[in-house]
């Protein structure tokens, strides 16, 4: 089994799934076309969104905040604005290139892919789940399992196996999206030997920036009995156009 060090999320996961808002009728969808509509409706055109991020372990708990934009598949950007020691502290991904900038040495990393799948921040989340390289529609081959009730809702079960090609950790991703309002309700993230190491659910529905979301997303490492992070939408806007040129290095440094 890979260490619990590498956890990923497709979160196309990941980490933003909005209800649906186009009207299908009574037509039959693929398990590609619920994923994608889940997906298109986690990111909007874009999103600016400000988040609470709770690290909980045996002994010892930690909180931190981050602000949040995306536009689109191809760029997004996370700045830490607490605690102060990480204060600063930006990710950028543009197009399929992902940077760290570093305030306390004032440096500009470039992540490279196997850096991808590595602890965030030290939470249970990864780098990619938070920066979002890979995409859970066009990295991953689906397949409808059938329906399934999580929640006291129905979902569809959809597995979701990674391409040759995608620099993806996990054997395969089963999900669980509701059918009705097209949210994300749990994720189950399995190893090459066929192992369950990662589950994680997300509740608390509610309606911000003008559309429901699920405000609370928990990461559970099987292996690690009482960790847990827990990531807090406290508030996120949709559509406000943002222009590709905020999405750059030089801005990195720029960010409050």
């Amino acid at each position: 089994m890979k260490h619990p060090h590498f956890l990923k999320i497709t979160i196309g996961f990941v980490i933003f799934i909005m209800p649906i808002v186009k009207v299908f009728g009574q037509q039959d969808l693929s398990a590609k076309e619920i994923v994608k509509i889940a997906d298109d409706n986690m990111r909007g055109k874009t999103s600016q969104a400000d988040i609470t991020i709770k690290i909980i372990r045996p002994t010892w708990n930690r909180e931190m905040n981050i602000k949040a934009w995306s536009k689109g598949d191809d760029y997004s950007m996370i700045l830490v604005t607490s605690p102060a020691r990480e204060k600063g502290t930006v990710f950028l991904k543009r197009i399929k290139e992902v940077w760290n900038w570093i305030p306390a040495i004032e440096r500009t990393i470039k992540l490279p892919p196997s850096m991808m799948s590595q602890s965030w921040m030290g939470t249970d989340f990864t780098n990619d789940d938070l920066v979002k390289e890979a995409s859970s529609v066009s990295d991953y081959d689906h397949k409808l399992l059938g329906k399934e009730t999580v929640s006291n809702k129905d979902c569809y079960k959809i597995e979701m196996i990674p391409k040759p090609s995608a620099a993806i950790v996990w054997e395969k991703v089963v999900v669980w999206i509701d059918s009705a309002e097209y949210l994300q309700l749990k994720a189950e993230f399995y190893d090459e030997d066929g192992e369950l190491v990662n589950v994680m659910t997300s509740s608390e529905v509610k309606e911000v920036g003008g559309r429901k979301i699920t405000s609370k997303i928990e990461m559970l490492p099987i292996e690690k009995e009482g960790n847990s992070t827990v990531i807090i939408y406290n508030d996120i806007i949709f559509d406000i156009p943002i222009n590709d040129n905020f999405f750059t290095t030089r801005n990195m440094k720029q960010l409050k």
